[in-house]
C-alpha cells in the first residue's frame, strides 16, 4: 500500500526523492486504498475518490454525516498545511524562518496540530461507538495504534493523501523503488555496499567518525547516518556505557510495535472474484484488534500488474501482527511446528474473504518475528515504535541529530514516525540537516 507516488503539491515524497536522483518510476492507480471487514457485518471500500468514501461511509452511518464530513475535514487541513510547504528538517532554524516566510498560515497551522491525537479530534465530532472503533482501524491499519495514540499529523497525510495522490503500486513491485534509488545514487557518485554488515559506530572523543563491519573492516566518515531502529543503534551499535541520556527517556516513552507473521502465497487466478480489491483488512472481534495476530492484513499486487506472477496465478501476501515473545524459547521443531499450525490457522481465517483458497494455494512461504529480525536487522523483528504511554501527538519524538556529535538517525524511530511517506519525510529532513551542518544547502528552498 504505497503511498507518495502523487505528482503535485509536496507530500509526494516519493516521486520527490526518486526525481532528486535523476529517476522516475511507473505506478499503476490502485482504485481503492483496501477494503475493510469488520464484527458486526461492516464492510467499507476506501475510495479513492474522497467524495465517493464519504458517500459510502455516511451510508453506513447516515446519523453521523454532519460529524463524518467534519472529522476528515479537518484532516485535509492538516494536510494542506504539509502540502504547502517543502517538508525538511524542523531542526533547521534556517529553514523554519524561509518555509514560514513563504507559508505562515500553514506553518500555524502544523504547530496548532502538532500535540494532537486522533481520538480527541474523533470524539469532538462523532459520537457512535462503531464508528468510532471504524477510525481506531483507519488508524490501526497503517499505525499498529488506536485512534487515541495515533498522531493526528500523521492522520492528516494518510487520510487525505490516499485520495489526493492516491495509492500507486510500482509497476513490476515494490523493489523497483529501492533499485531505482541504486541507480540513481550510484550515477551521481554513490556507492552501495551489499552484504556489509555494520556491528559497530565508531566514536572518538565523544563523536562518531565511522562504522566497523563484521569482517572487521573500519570505515571512516565526517557523518553516520543510522538508519536501525534506536533499539539497535544504541543497544547493538553502540557501547551501553557512550548511551546518552536523552535515549533511555525515548525508551521510557516508546515500546516496540509487534512484529508479523507474513504468508506469501501463490494461488489459482480462478479463485478471485472480479472487482476484489488489491487491499483487505480482516477483524472478526473489536477486543482482539490488539491481540496476537488480531488483525488479518492482506494484499494481491497482482491484481494491479498481473506480469508479476505466471499465467492463471495470483500473489497473496497474508500477515498479522505477532510478538517475538511468541516465539522465542522453541526448538527448533517446536518453531517449525508453531509456524506450520499458525499458518494453518491464518489460512482458515481467509476463507471468509476468499472460500475455497486453502485449496488454491500453489505455493506457501511463511515468514515470523525471528524472519523479520534476522533478515530486516530490526530489534525483536518489530514494525517501528509505539507510545508506551498517551503522549501528545508528535512532540515527543525525536529528531534526526542525537546527543553524540556527528551521529544521525533516520527511519520511523524518528518524527514523524512510522509509515512510508513518514519515514521519506524523515530522510528528507535528516538530508537537509546534515547538509545545513556542513554548509552545502541551497539558499533557496525547493519548488
Amino acid at each position: 500500500m504505497i503511498f507518495g507516488f502523487g505528482e503535485k503539491g509536496h507530500t509526494n515524497l516519493l516521486t520527490r526523492a526518486l526525481t532528486d536522483v535523476g529517476e522516475h518510476c511507473e505506478t499503476i492507480a490502485d482504485p481503492a486504498q483496501l477494503e475493510y471487514h469488520l464484527p458486526d457485518g461492516l464492510t467499507v471500500a476506501v475510495d479513492r475518490n474522497y467524495e465517493s468514501f464519504i458517500s459510502i461511509l455516511v451510508a453506513k452511518f447516515p446519523e453521523e454525516e454532519k460529524g463524518i464530513r467534519a472529522f476528515y475535514n479537518t484532516c485535509w487541513q492538516v494536510f494542506n498545511c504539509l502540502d504547502a510547504m517543502p517538508l525538511l528538517s524542523l531542526e533547521d532554524p534556517a529553514y523554519l524562518a524561509k518555509v514560514f516566510f513563504r507559508a505562515p498560515l500553514a506553518c500555524l497551522g502544523l504547530a496548532r496540530w502538532l500535540p494532537i491525537n486522533v481520538g480527541d479530534v474523533a470524539r469532538k465530532f462523532i459520537k457512535d461507538p462503531a464508528l468510532l472503533k471504524f477510525i481506531d482501524m483507519e488508524c490501526f491499519c497503517w499505525s499498529v495504534m488506536p485512534a487515541d495514540l495515533t498522531p493526528m499529523i500523521n492522520a492528516g497525510m494518510v487520510f487525505s493523501d490516499r485520495h489526493a495522490g492516491g495509492i500507486n503500486y510500482p509497476k513490476g513491485g515494490v523493489g523497483v523503488i529501492a533499485e531505482k534509488l541504486v541507480s540513481g545514487l550510484e550515477r551521481h557518485g554513490g556507492q552501495i555496499r551489499y552484504k556489509a554488515r555494520v556491528n559497530k559506530i565508531l566514536l572518538e572523543d565523544g563523536k562518531a567518525v565511522g562504522v566497523q563491519l563484521a569482517n572487521g573492516e573500519q570505515i571512516r566518515s565526517r557523518k553516520v547516518v543510522s538508519n536501525a531502529t534506536r533499539w539497535d543503534t544504541f543497544g547493538n551499535l553502540i557501547d551501553i556505557v557512550q548511551i546518552p541520556k536523552a535515549e533511555n527517556t525515548w525508551r521510557k516513552r516508546y515500546k516496540p510495535s509487534p512484529s508479523f507473521l507474513s504468508l506469501h502465497l501463490g494461488i489459482d487466478a480462478a479463485l478471485v472474484p472480479k472487482n476484489f480489491h488489491c487491499h483487505h483488512l480482516l477483524l472478526e472481534d473489536w477486543q482482539q484488534m490488539e491481540a496476537e495476530q488480531g488483525v488479518v492484513f492482506v494484499s494481491m499486487p497482482t491484481l494491479l500488474d498481473s506480469a508479476l506472477a505466471p499465467a492463471g496465478k495470483h500473489i497473496l501476501h497474508c500477515f498479522t501482527p505477532s510478538s517475538m515473545e511468541h516465539w522465542q524459547g522453541l526448538t527448533a521443531s517446536q518453531y517449525q511446528a508453531k509456524k506450520e499450525a499458525d499458518a494453518q490457522r491464518l489460512i482458515a481465517r481467509l476463507e471468509v474473504l476468499l472460500p475455497g483458497v486453502e485449496a488454491a494455494i500453489d505455493h506457501l512461504e511463511v515468514g515470523t518475528p525471528r524472519s523479520h529480525r534476522r533478515f530486516l536487522g530490526r530489534h525483536q523483528g518489530s514494525y517501528g515504535p509505539i507510545p508506551a504511554m498517551r503522549l501528545p501527538g508528535l512532540l515527543a519524538m525525536p529528531f534526526n541529530r542525537t546527543a553524540i556529535k556527528g551521529l544521525y538517525c533516520v527511519g520511523d524511530s524518528c518524527f514523524p514516525g512510522q509509515g512510508l511517506n513518514a519515514v521519506a519525510f524523515s530522510g528528507f529532513a535528516c538530508a537537509h540537516r546534515i547538509g545545513a551542518d556542513l554548509g552545502i544547502n541551497p539558499w533557496a528552498l525547493p519548488n
